[in-house]
């Protein structure tokens, strides 16, 4: 088992002996995510903790989503439940870039994405390729590419 799996089993087992219920019912959903992963597919395979990272990330934008849909939808109370879930996931997740962090690696892609001869809205792309696997886990996909666009048209 993978050292990010056995710690989210591990601490599973500890929320349910404390009687956390949200942990414990977060942590339940989500390893359950992982094995739902890991059988997908023609064979059954043990994921890697990137993979196991992956799989966090996307059940956490899954809380987020969901949050603002309850938030929107005048429920107030399912909001908050989603929000705390999580919040509980992003305890597994590394720490998130700040807008500067991520501001400055942009800028970083971008010449280097000049330099390549992309220029304007077009070299969106290339500059995507360049700047993905710098801040993967550690910027959502939205906000790159909201980063990227900004500085592209200024």
């Amino acid at each position: 088992m993978t050292t990010l799996k056995s710690k989210l089993q591990d601490d599973l087992n500890a929320a349910i002996k404390e009687r956390d219920e949200l942990r414990s019912s977060t942590l339940r959903l989500t390893l359950a995510a992982i094995t739902k992963e890991e059988v997908a597919g023609k064979e059954k395979r043990e994921l890697s903790d990137d993979e196991v990272q992956k799989v966090i990330a996307r059940e956490a934008k899954k809380r987020r989503e969901a949050a603002d849909a309850f938030a929107q939808g005048g429920r107030a109370e399912q909001a908050e439940r989603e929000k705390a879930e999580g919040k509980v996931l992003a305890g597994y997740l590394p720490k998130q870039l700040s807008d500067e962090e991520l501001n400055a690696i942009v800028a970083q892609a971008v010449e280097e994405a000049r330099a390549a001869g992309a220029e304007g809205p077009r070299a969106m792309g290339a500059v995507m390729k360049i700047v993905n696997p710098k801040v993967a886990g550690q910027a959502e996909g939205g906000r790159v590419a909201a980063a990227v666009k900004k500085l592209l048209a200024g």
